[in-house]
């Protein structure tokens, strides 16, 4: 079992930084493949950013490409996503989670999920 939890969402101005961070207990952390997904209102969460075991591999959705960097501390536990040049379509909820497989961008293989953190970007 792994338990993560996420924070540092908040509210922000277009074109302002935040920096969610993903804090896991349980088993060994480093074994798993971590991702950041997000759900807006009345829309199907959707894959953001994902990081391999290894840190050498970094996966974006496009659509934050260039703003976004997603980042891991296996020997503190915890995952990063450094969110840069926030637009307010990118206002939802961001929940960090973790599979036991290879990177994908599909939530469905994802085994663990945090409780999300709300990010609120105002224009």
């Amino acid at each position: 079992q792994v338990q993560l939890v996420e924070s540092g969402g908040g509210l922000v101005q277009a074109g302002g930084s935040l920096r969610l961070s993903c804090s896991a207990s349980g088993r060994t952390f480093s074994s798993y493949t971590m991702g950041w997904f997000r759900q807006a209102p009345g829309k199907e969460r959707e894959f953001v950013a994902a990081v391999s075991w290894s840190p050498s591999s970094t996966y974006y959705a496009d659509s934050v490409k260039g703003r976004f960097t997603i980042s891991r501390d296996n020997a503190k536990k915890t995952g990063y996503l450094e969110m840069n040049s926030l637009k307010p379509e990118d206002t939802a909820v961001y929940y960090c989670a973790a599979s036991t497989g290879i990177f994908t961008r599909a939530p469905g293989n994802y085994d663990y999920w945090g409780q999300g953190t709300q990010v609120t970007v105002s224009s």
